[in-house]
C-alpha cells in the first residue's frame, strides 16, 4: 500500500510512544504512520482567544508593490486567504516554503461553473519583498477579515477512515464481498491482516491531533478532486494508447488503483470544509511543484453543497 509524506520524527515518537503504550506492536504503528498526514487547521476563534496570528481569512491582501490585484481578465478575484509560512507549525515531507507569504485568490461562484481555473489564483512573495497593502479595485468583493491561529490536525486517506456520518461514500459501506473490486479487496486484506489494531492507532491519532477546522493547510487531498484527476488520467492514457482500453466493468476497479496512486502524488495546499449551501473550495498541487514553490500550478476546484 502505497504512502504519502512520513510523520517527522518528533512527531512519529511522540505517537509511536503512545502506541506501544497501548501494546501495539512496532511493525504495525510503522505501517500506520505511513498513511499518516499531519495538516494545518486554521482557527478564527484560537486567534480571538490570544493565540498566535499566522494569516488571514478574507480582507485585503499584502501584495508587492507595484503588483496588479489578481484578476480573470476584466474580473478581480477576492482573497480567500492568506497565511505567513514562517509562522506556521512545521511538518516534516509537507514542503511549504520556510518563510514568505501564500495567498489564495478566487471568485468561487465563477469557479465552481468554470473548470479552466482562471478564476483562482495562488501568490508566493518571497520574505524581504516590500510590500503594501493593495487597494481593492472598484468591482471587487472584500470579504470581511477575520485573523486566524494555527494547530496541528491527523488525517488518513478515505479508505482508512471511520465511517461516521451518512455522507461518507459507500467504499466499504453496504458492499458485499463479491460486490467489491479486486483494488478494494486487495485493501480490505491489507487493513485486517496488517493493522489489526486500526480502530485504536485511529483514535490515538485523533486524540493527539484533534481536527476539524473549518481552513486546513496541508493533508489529503479531497476525494473527489483526486477522483475527477484519476478520471482524467486513465482516459488521457487510454486516448494515448499508453494503456490497453479498459473494459467498462472493470473501470471502477482501476479508477480507485489510480486514486490510491495520485493520493501520493498530489497533497491538499490549502481547503475549506464542506458546508452545505455554501461555496468551498480546494486546492490542491503536487508534491514536487510545492517544494519547487510552484505555487501557479496548483489546481483549484470549488464546489456548492445544497441539501
Amino acid at each position: 500500500m502505497c504512502g504519502a509524506y512520513l510523520l517527522g520524527m518528533d512527531h512519529l515518537g511522540e505517537f509511536r510512544r503512545a502506541a506501544l503504550e497501548l501494546g501495539i506492536p512496532d511493525d504495525e504503528i510503522s505501517r500506520f504512520s505511513r498513511h499518516l498526514r499531519l495538516s494545518i487547521g486554521l482557527s478564527v476563534g484560537g486567534a480571538s482567544a490570544g493565540g498566535s496570528v499566522v494569516g488571514q481569512l478574507g480582507g485585503l491582501p499584502r501584495l508587492p508593490v507595484g503588483m496588479k490585484w489578481p484578476s480573470a481578465g476584466e474580473v478581480p478575484l477576492p482573497l480567500l486567504l492568506s497565511v505567513d509560512c514562517g509562522a506556521l507549525p512545521r511538518v516534516d515531507g509537507f514542503d511549504l516554503p520556510a518563510d514568505g507569504t501564500l495567498l489564495f485568490f478566487v471568485d468561487q461562484e465563477k469557479d465552481c461553473v468554470d473548470d479552466s481555473g482562471k478564476y483562482a489564483r495562488v501568490v508566493y512573495v518571497p520574505d524581504g519583498t516590500e510590500t503594501e497593502v493593495a487597494k481593492a479595485p472598484g468591482s471587487a468583493w472584500v470579504r470581511e477579515r477575520s485573523d486566524v491561529s494555527a494547530e496541528l490536525g491527523a488525517e488518513l486517506p478515505l479508505w482508512l477512515q471511520e465511517a461516521e456520518d451518512e455522507d461518507w461514500h459507500e467504499f466499504w459501506e453496504d458492499l458485499d464481498w463479491e460486490d467489491m473490486s479486486p483494488f478494494q479487496q486487495q485493501l480490505v486484506r491489507y487493513m485486517e491482516r496488517d493493522l489489526p489494531h486500526l480502530d485504536e492507532l485511529r483514535a490515538l491519532a485523533h486524540g493527539l491531533w484533534p481536527s476539524g477546522a473549518g481552513v486546513v493547510i496541508g493533508g489529503y487531498a479531497d476525494d473527489e478532486v483526486i477522483n475527477s484527476l484519476a478520471e482524467q488520467t486513465l482516459a488521457g492514457r487510454e486516448k494515448a494508447g499508453e494503456i490497453p482500453p479498459i473494459p467498462v466493468a472493470q473501470w471502477h476497479s482501476h479508477l480507485e488503483e489510480e486514486k490510491h496512486r495520485l493520493t501520493s502524488e498530489w497533497i491538499s495546499l490549502a481547503g475549506e470544509a464542506r458546508c452545505y449551501e455554501a461555496y468551498f473550495t480546494s486546492f490542491v498541487i503536487r508534491h514536487d511543484d510545492l517544494a519547487g514553490v510552484r505555487v501557479d500550478r496548483a489546481l483549484a476546484v470549488t464546489g456548492f453543497e445544497a441539501p
